[in-house]
């Protein structure tokens, strides 16, 4: 049985912290960072009878703004419907039902997203980063 939790006691960290390690977006995060992330995000635990198989975590203001971030699936449960379910929970969370803007990035999985109402940025040029690398 599928289920999708906002409990941050249930989460794998090690789990977490082992795909996140060596994917193009995160790679080399450690445990100590994943749990800093984790204690400062709004997560999900997306879970196959008890076991992790997934996650993804929301930074936001509650009401104005939530950016997606570090959503997976683990590469054996993945074709499955299981990202499109945690997806359409976290969009559903009642906490977050007054956020006006959400944004993400992504350099592979637009398909999922799409389905959901992304789409590419109105006026990119408005948009800035600084990154410390």
């Amino acid at each position: 049985m599928i289920t999708i939790s906002t409990n941050k006691s249930k989460l794998d960290i090690p789990f977490i912290q082992h795909f996140l390690k060596d994917i193009y977006w995160a790679a080399g995060r450690t445990m100590e960072e994943v749990q800093t992330t984790i204690d400062h995000s709004f997560c999900f635990g997306i879970y196959l009878d008890e076991q992790q198989i997934g996650f993804a975590r929301v930074i936001t203001d509650y009401v104005v703004f939530a950016y997606v971030m570090d959503v997976f699936i683990a590469e054996e449960y993945r074709g499955k419907g299981y990202s499109s379910l945690l997806i359409d929970r976290m969009l559903k969370e009642p906490e977050l039902q007054q956020v006006k803007i959400w944004r993400l990035a992504t350099a592979d999985a637009h398909f999922l997203y799409e389905k959901f109402g992304f789409k590419a940025l109105a006026s990119p040029e408005r948009m800035m980063e600084k990154v410390i690398k």
